[in-house]
């Protein structure tokens, strides 16, 4: 038994399958067929004479009826896929194969197909985000008041809460679904312009007519459920566009890629983990590991995606004239492959959040270990208070602060506070500094800031899009 040929592990490992059914070959072409119908219907409606509603009608019913088979022949004979399409359409609905694609250019029927097709991902995607910000919204307000060392520059710093800090993978997410949303609202179709974009093969139809010539762009437009087309255009709709989606979805990526970076290091760290399955297996040669290896699968398909985003601004900038084919081949397999790679990591995204595991015992250990050295400025006022000289207070502080560091480096534990307690220049107790250094004293406005930020700002923009299908995050792979 011989093997199957190569399949992309988009399909096959990653993306969903309602992506992947989005761009198969079958959704294409019906999408095409349909672009052809909402030319002849409108131009059936604008008293073009040759357009008979009984041939709308047969085009009508052919739609799903596509011989693989016999467009893989007419393709050989012709070099030219939209003709072999146009031809096996006309074959199983032969009473309007002659005015079918009438006035028409190649990319009347394939860049409209395509910013329906794309639209639709669009959509795919928002309402793929909303359920991952939803689930990170659920994990930032049951961990709003929960401490953890805030880092920068990956070294310790004032603490903040967990839930605080999901609020900033959900901040970096809003911006995305800021950008998505203004794409999707603004997104145009190329409509009727005829093949260099003068509409001069409409304008022949209608012997001059040029209302009836805007108004058949126009209801093109409408049938398709477009808010407008392009004023102007070259052949193509303007490869701008494909650039802006593609600047969409490596923001997606991008976003993706920084909070999966953060688990990899908080599990290092033993403070979060990623979920795991119950029989999962973490390494071939060693079974105690626990590898985050979907965070991991984000961070390596987003490299991917951003990759791909080249792919749209070279071509646009080397688009000449009103077009160039160097185009075709590249968009053909580089937006599709990015949509449904952008799908599996918001898959793998919510998969993570849904199942986020935080070891708050960790969490504190950490805390404790670092935190008298960031309750200084307070022991520092402490000592003020308590009739002591900043100055001279602030060299202990120092001092005791090295000291303090240095053994910990050979293993022992932080004694910062025993040695400012041993000091009579502070005039402190073990248990008055212990008390200045409880970590919710360091929060500041954390809890605040996460309730404020989910009601105002998150929650209203993806509520209304979590209702509209059942978002799945299960991963089998």
């Amino acid at each position: 038994m011989t093997s199957p040929p190569y399949q992309t592990p988009l399909v096959t490992r990653y993306g969903g399958k309602e992506m992947a059914q989005l761009f198969s070959e079958t959704k294409r072409i019906c999408t095409w067929r349909r672009v052809w119908i909402a030319l002849a219907e409108a131009q059936h409606e604008l008293g073009l004479a040759t357009i008979r509603r009984e041939d709308i009608e047969c085009l009508q019913s052919a739609v799903e009826k596509i011989d693989w088979n016999r467009i893989q022949e007419l393709e050989k004979e012709t070099r030219h896929d939209v003709m072999a399409h146009v031809k096996a359409y006309g074959e199983v609905c032969p009473q309007a194969a002659g005015i079918l694609h009438l006035g028409a250019t190649s990319a009347f029927v394939t860049d409209n197909a395509d910013l329906i097709l794309f639209r639709e991902a669009l959509k795919i995607i928002r309402v793929r985000l909303a359920h991952v910000m939803s689930e990170l919204a659920d994990f930032a307000r049951e961990y709003r008041d929960h401490p953890t060392l805030g880092r920068t520059h990956y070294q310790p710093a004032q603490p903040t809460t967990v839930g605080k800090r999901a609020t900033l993978w959900l901040a970096d997410l809003l911006l995305d679904w800021d950008d998505l949303t203004t794409l999707i609202d603004g997104l145009l179709l190329r409509g009727a312009k005829g093949t260099t974009g003068t509409q001069d093969s409409f304008l022949k139809l209608f012997e001059g007519d040029a209302d009836r010539v805007e108004e058949l762009d126009q209801k093109i437009t409408e049938k398709l459920g477009f808010p407008g087309s392009f004023p102007v255009v070259g052949q193509t709709y303007p490869r701008k566009i494909d650039s802006r989606i593609f600047s969409v979805l490596s923001g997606l990526a991008q976003s993706a890629a920084k909070f999966a970076g953060d688990i990899r290091i908080l599990s290092a760290l033993g403070e979060m983990d990623e979920p795991m399955g119950v029989q999962q297996v973490g390494s071939s040669a060693m079974p105690y590991k626990r590898n985050p290896m979907r965070s991991e699968r984000i961070s390596s398909i987003a490299r991917l995606i951003l990759s791909l985003s080249l792919n749209g601004p070279m071509t646009a900038m080397l688009q000449g004239f009103e077009r160039t084919l160097d185009d075709s081949a590249n968009r053909r397999i580089a937006l599709p492959e990015a949509f449904l790679a952008t799908d599996g990591i918001l898959r793998l995204y919510g998969n993570i959040v849904r199942g986020l595991e935080v070891h708050n015992a960790q969490i504190r250990s950490h805390l404790e270990s670092t935190i008298p050295f960031l309750a200084s400025e307070e022991v520092l006022a402490a000592g003020v208070a308590a009739g002591g000289d900043r100055q001279v207070l602030h060299e202990g502080l120092r001092t005791h602060a090295r000291a303090a560091s240095e053994e910990m480096r050979s293993g022992k534990s932080n004694d910062f506070f025993s040695r400012i307690g041993a000091d009579p220049e502070f005039n402190q107790t073990q248990e008055s500094l212990e008390a200045l250094a409880q970590p919710e004293r360091f929060i500041g406005r954390s809890p605040a800031q996460v309730d404020r930020f989910l009601s105002r700002d998150v929650l209203p923009r993806i509520q209304p899009f979590l209702e509209q299908q059942t978002s799945t995050f299960d991963i089998d792979v």
